[in-house]
This record gives structure tokens, sequence and C-alpha cells, in this order.
């Protein structure tokens, strides 16, 4: 398996980059967010991968952190699910929320991914949550969503005040199960102040 690529970004465009490695031209299917966040045409870049093997081809799939590919890898594994819709799924969410959207078991959230519908986001959470609350980034929201209405209005509110997604999960981690929203965003911004 080729397990990362590290080369001259050539070009891209909406479904993937062109990287050459010693005169090798690499095309690599990315989701939006690893493109946005690949840099300029000329700049050496570093692109994990994951190699897909069909009968008639085989794809390069890239990514820009471990946790994405992780996901991705975990998502194919979802029956009915292939690498194009978990690539849309990443396209479509960051890491960080779909893995919250599963934890937290909101299949509204997951049916949003392009391609899947009600039964098939139930088959993603119902499959994956527990795998998932296993992670790094699951126990977060295992704890912290005793209300799931409560902690996605604090973790909206914190995102409108200019904080990424990653610190507004952070900040509410371990937040009190029973808490309302404004008392989980005052629990953050203390957190945050810190």
């Amino acid at each position: 398996m080729i397990s990362f690529i590290r080369g001259t970004l050539v070009g891209s465009d909406s479904e993937g980059a062109l990287i050459e490695v010693n005169g090798i031209g690499y095309r690599v299917a990315m989701s939006y967010h690893a493109l946005s966040s690949l840099g300029s045409k000329g700049d050496e870049v570093l692109v994990l991968t994951y190699l897909y093997v069909r009968e008639d081809a085989l794809v390069l799939y890239g990514f820009v952190d471990e946790e994405e590919r992780s996901l991705f890898e975990r998502l194919i594994t979802v029956s009915g699910i292939g690498p194009k819709v978990a690539l849309s799924a990443l396209s479509r969410f960051k890491a960080t929320e779909l893995i919250a959207a599963i934890v937290s078991q909101d299949v509204a959230t997951v049916q949003k991914i392009p391609g899947v519908g009600k039964k098939t986001a139930s088959r993603i959470v119902l499959e994956l949550k527990d795998a998932l609350g296993q992670s790094e980034v699951g126990p977060l929201f295992a704890t912290s969503t005793g209300s799931s209405q409560s902690f996605d209005g604090a973790a909206d509110a914190l995102l409108s005040m200019g904080f990424t997604q990653t610190e507004a999960e952070l900040a509410l981690k371990d937040a009190p199960a029973d808490a309302s929203e404004s008392e989980l965003i005052r629990y953050a911004l203390k957190r945050l102040g810190e």
C-alpha cells in the first residue's frame, strides 16, 4: 500500500490533486477540506494516502491528516458505502463534525451526506458509533452530550464567535451532562480563557 506521497503540487480541481514525485504524476482524489488546505501550485506537499483496488481500476485517495484517513477507512467498512460516498462525506463535513454526529447518533446530520438516505445514515451510525466512541475524538462527545441539543447549540454559538470546531469541541469536553445551553457556553468560554 502507498501510505503517503511527498512531492510538488502540479495542480488541483474539485475532484483531487496532481502531485509530481520524481517525474511521475500521481492523481489523488481528495475531499474539499483536504484540497483547501493543500497549498498553492508549485508547493511541496505531503499527502497521506489510501490505495483502493478494484478489478478495473486503482484509485489513490488523499488526506491531510491521520484522523481524516482513519475515518475514511472506517466509513468504507459500512455496507453500502464505497470510497466515493466516503470522500463525499469528508467533503461535506470536517472529520470531527462527522465523528460528533455519528457518536451522538444524529442520523439527520449524517443523512446530509450526498448520496446517503435515512436507511444508510442509520446504518452508518449503528455500525460506527461504538468504534468511533472509542477513538480519541469519540469520548469527547460521549461525555459531553447529556443534552444533545444544548451541546449543539453551545457549539454553534462558539463557532459564531469565531472559534474553530476543534476549539469548541475541546472547550466543551467534560462539561456537566445536565447543563443548559447557556451554562455550556459559559463553561466553554471559561475554559477557552484559561
